[in-house]
């Protein structure tokens, strides 16, 4: 009847959004455990809140995870890896002249369609 008076759809109204008490704690919780255990997704996060006793399920996690920006870093090669037990991404530099060796290939055409490769190396 209201929404007669007021010459609006039904549809058109909706309730207010309510966020649960625990929410930034909970929040903040999952951000901590995401820098702790880099390499977690939501659903062993989830697992771990759980294990707690946070009172929560894998959607809301999942909701918060994507709203924070959180993600898995891709799995890295043992040899040459890029991020670090706590889950930052840091690329290792060299510690002195001729620690790090480079190769690589180059292929080329001439004009008279001979092909010919090189290999370079670089130091850094």
């Amino acid at each position: 009847m209201a929404c007669r008076v007021l010459g609006q759809h039904r549809s058109v109204q909706r309730q207010a959004l309510r966020t649960p008490d625990d929410e930034a704690a909970l929040r903040e919780r999952i951000v901590d455990l995401a820098r702790r255990y880099g390499r977690y997704g939501y659903r062993r996060i989830t697992a771990l809140l759980r294990a707690e006793g946070w009172r929560c399920n894998h959607k809301r996690v999942e909701r918060i995870w994507r709203a924070e920006g959180l993600k898995v870093l891709a799995r890295q090669p043992k040899r040459g890896r890029l991020w670090l037990n706590d889950g930052s991404c840091v690329r290792l530099r060299p510690e002195r002249p001729d620690h790090v060796w480079a190769y690589d290939f180059v292929e080329d055409r001439t004009a008279a369609d001979w092909s010919f490769s090189m290999l370079l190396g670089r130091i850094s």
